[in-house]
């Protein structure tokens, strides 16, 4: 796929009034000798050129030696030119211009150093001559070879990715009639020029009407009406039959208007004949028929790059610039009256102004450097900006070490106030075992709308999980008023379930999904440590998330609920999935948060009394680095989009991993990079500064592959961001490291959990399933496959398949629910060292189905 990058190039560089300014090099190598130019562009001076060059030959055994003898001998006359004016340590910018037919994949492909641009002599013209004309959108070359280039709408071009704008095409016509097109036209003397050439059967169309063959073509036919008899009474010198005697030059001296029959005398006697005046008049003939055969040519196919640029511009006439250098073009007393006579007839609809160029393609080159010198240090800027996004594998395994050593720190009974990993007894001690049985409501709260579930489930033979929900919105005003209102709210909407469902009547079991930070004292008592996804509702911080719910369903005196168990969304997916598939032992979150659970060895919960089992462990590794530990990784819009958060300081390892957070991620990076000039022409919009206003959802469409740019550039201009091509791939270049590094932190923290599951245990190889659920996970294009790559990577001895969670944490809670515990002695006990009020009131022994508290 094509990265953001600078090959558009023609068409930035023709619009004047872009800040190209500088001192560039050009080199201008296409024939016998080569130009070097030093051209310094001054842009307050409105864009002031200054140019100097010098003109260095090309020895005949470099032009037909190697590779390294030419480039060798260009790189000496170089240091040359660069030392006569005292500029060899300023390492200036160099412009290439190569004449030859190049395959370019990017602007400075194969070469070091400071060449920055390589640009075709065609190319060169057309800039040279669009920056006195932004009219001028075709360049031309007749001179010892042929060619053009001319500017083609990107959404034609299938060998480049893009849809808008456009970019320069470099046509290659001298190859023009080498698939055979051409043999109805081609003559005996074209057919023996190109059996004669150094390259056979390539470059036809260039061999009947460029200046290096046009008097080798005069001279094969003076050669054969001289054997006919028809021209100097039947002589024929040993000059006259040696190739390259008669050239173009002479062509060109032989058709002018006045002097053409003397200088045809004059040259005629230096091939050894003796010409009689009817001789110079039939030569002359001879030179009219074969320019005029080329001026025809070049005209029609010029023709044809015309009425391609009025079709894709959908206009009835045309009116455009071509841009035109080549000695033949030049010098030839007649050819270009002849040739714009011709074209007029075959483009009757077209009004084409020819502005020729006066400082050829190395001006143009150099243009075309300044452009590519500002992009590229652009290109640089970018890349190191977002080179601090990218991990490396040594990086990855040290963020799965330090996250084992705030799990181990959260473990421990000594370290567990202090972590930030806080690994939490979720009171559920196996996974679901087929037993399970009956009917439950479940409460699925973890974001701005949560469910109501009935779940209907059937033990046997054959187990069947009926559910029904309804989904219900919470406000924004709920979120961040009062803890009374928010409860008020959800016993509102529970109640409307009832009244749907037909059973508000009997008391029935409850299974309380509740997604945020809860420290659990029983699988019916959860102490709220945080709010975090926006949540700031009042005086629920320190409290009973589940007496809260009680409470609220007192004062609605409606009906009567029996609130067995809260689980966190992460241990319901675990449930869920394991209810499927036995070997699921790991819950994962990734969506609007992000958080883990696994069943941990009860020897190892230092926090809680018992060394016999397992029980499930709500990691809430969200908080992971809010103690500093990620500091060397976080960038500064990691620090942008904390310091404006609800809740700043917190959840740092989430805000750079989940679907609440990634694309305020890419705002942040897109606001700087307009600033910076690099996105949207420096135009910051009233749409861009608004927080929030780029949703995760966004990336996630952005980096589909099957989207085409046009496509992004329609969801930026959703946004109110009028973007350009390259503004559409940069921006996908940003959203893509952004999700690429949040999938490999959440992959390094899932290698850390698999790892010390398999270490408990003593394995050599671990087998196991995590259950998955969250909208990032499921609808980002590439955040699944890059996870899954990064926990293989780093966690070897590891066979981790992922189950994707279709029925949501609600069915985990209900199933929880059914699996009631029987009543236990006090074995299994949480100890704290100096319980706050809010615990030793929740430590009370409620329920005969809930573990005591000492």
């Amino acid at each position: 796929m094509r990265k953001w990058s600078h090959e558009p190039l023609a068409e930035s560089a023709l619009r004047r009034g872009e800040a190209e300014k500088g001192d560039f090099i050009a080199l201008d190598l296409g024939g016998s000798s080569f130009r070097i130019l030093r051209v310094q562009v001054n842009h307050e001076q409105n864009q002031n050129v200054h140019m100097e060059s010098e003109m260095y030959d090309t020895p005949e055994n470099i032009v037909h030696g190697s590779g390294s003898q030419l480039f060798d001998h260009v790189a000496e006359c170089l240091g040359d030119f660069m030392e006569k004016r005292k500029i060899k340590d300023k390492k200036l910018p160099v412009g290439f211009t190569f004449s030859f037919p190049c395959r370019q994949s990017k602007i400075d492909e194969d070469y070091e150093a400071n060449i920055v641009a390589v640009v075709n002599d065609t190319v060169g013209t057309m800039m040279t001559c669009g920056y006195d004309d932004q009219q001028c959108e075709v360049g031309l070359i007749i001179g010892t070879g042929t060619n053009a280039c001319y500017m083609e709408e990107l959404r034609h071009i299938d060998l480049v990715e893009g849809d808008e704008g456009r970019m320069c095409i470099n046509t290659e016509w001298g190859a023009f009639g080498d698939d055979g097109s051409l043999e109805d036209i081609r003559t005996e003397f074209d057919r023996e020029i190109d059996r004669g050439s150094l390259n056979p059967g390539k470059q036809l169309f260039e061999k009947m009407v460029s200046g290096m063959y046009m008097g080798e073509l005069v001279r094969l036919i003076l050669v054969k009406m001289a054997k006919e008899g028809l021209l100097f009474e039947g002589r024929i010198t040993p000059e006259l039959l040696t190739r390259g005697k008669f050239n173009t030059s002479d062509v060109t001296a032989i058709e002018k208007n006045k002097e053409g029959l003397h200088n045809a005398k004059d040259i005629l006697t230096r091939l050894g004949v003796e010409p009689s005046d009817d001789d110079c008049i039939a030569v002359q003939h001879v030179c009219t028929i074969v320019s005029f055969r080329s001026a025809n040519l070049v005209a029609a196919t010029l023709g044809a790059i015309l009425n391609r640029l009025r079709d894709n511009k959908g206009t009835p006439r045309l009116r455009t610039t071509v841009g035109v250098d080549g000695s033949l073009y030049k010098t030839h007393p007649q050819y270009s009256r002849r040739f714009h006579k011709t074209l007029r007839r075959l483009v009757p609809d077209s009004d084409v102004r020819f502005l020729l160029s006066e400082s050829g393609s190395g001006k143009g080159a150099a243009m075309v450097t300044a452009v590519a010198y500002r992009l590229a240090e652009q290109h640089r800027q970018i890349e190191e900006t977002l080179a601090h996004f990218s991990l490396t594998k040594e990086m990855l395994l040290e963020v799965k070490k330090r996250m084992r050593t705030e799990m181990d720190m959260g473990l421990r009974r000594q370290t567990h106030d202090q972590a930030v990993v806080k690994m939490l007894p979720s009171f559920v001690r196996s996974t679901p075992d087929g037993t399970e049985h009956g009917d439950f409501l479940a409460l699925d709260l973890g974001g701005t709308n949560f469910r109501v579930l009935l779940v209907k489930i059937r033990s046997g033979k054959k187990r069947t999980v009926e559910m029904h929900n309804k989904i219900y919105a919470i406000p924004i005003e709920i979120m961040q008023g009062t803890g009374e209102e928010l409860f008020d709210h959800i016993v509102s909407c529970i109640s409307d379930f009832l009244d749907y469902m037909g059973i508000k009547g009997p008391r029935m079991p409850l299974g309380f999904t509740f997604s945020f930070p809860c420290k659990q004292t029983s699988l019916d008592a959860g102490i709220l440590i945080t709010w975090t996804k926006g949540f700031k509702a009042t005086d629920c911080v320190g409290q009973d998330v589940v007496t809260l719910l009680r409470d609220a369903v007192k004062r609605r005196e409606e009906f009567d609920l029996d609130v067995v168990a809260v689980v966190n969304d992460t241990v319901g997916t675990m449930m869920t999935c394991a209810y499927e598939e036995p070997t699921c032992e790991v819950g994962l979150i990734v969506g609007t948060g992000s958080n883990a659970c696994y069943m941990e060895e009860m020897r190892n919960i230092e926090i809680v009394e018992g060394n016999e089992g397992r029980m499930c462990i709500n990691m809430e590794w969200g908080a992971f680095g809010d103690n500093g530990c990620l500091d060397d990784i976080r960038t500064n819009y990691d620090r942008l989009v904390d310091e404006y958060s609800l809740n700043a300081g917190k959840q740092r390892f989430e805000k750079m991993i989940s679907g609440m957070y990634l694309g305020e991620i890419v705002r942040n990076i897109l606001i700087d990079f307009t600033k910076k000039g690099f996105l949207f022409r420096g135009q910051i919009s009233e749409t861009l500064k608004t927080r929030g206003i780029f949703q995760t959802k966004y990336l996630s469409q952005i980096e589909s592959d099957r989207l085409a740019l046009l496509q992004v550039r329609a969801i930026l201009q959703q946004l109110g961001l009028n973007s350009t091509c390259d503004d559409s791939i940069l921006v996908k270049t940003v959203c893509g490291v952004v999700s690429r590094r949040a999938a490999q932190l959440c992959g390094a923290g899932m290698a850390a959990v698999v790892d010390k599951i398999r270490e408990n245990r003593g394995l050599d190889h671990l087998n196991v399933t995590v259950g998955v659920d969250g909208t990032l996970y499921k609808l980002h294009p590439h955040f699944s496959r890059i996870m899954h790559q990064t926990v293989k990577e780093l966690s070897p001895q590891c066979n981790v398949s992922f189950l994707l969670s279709e029925d949501g944490s609600g069915k985990g809670a209900a199933l929880i629910t059914a699996r009631r515990p029987p009543v236990l002695p006090s074995e299994l006990c949480w100890e704290t060292l100096a319980p706050e009020p809010a615990t030793a009131a929740a430590g009370r022994n409620t329920k005969a189905n809930s573990w005591r508290i000492t």
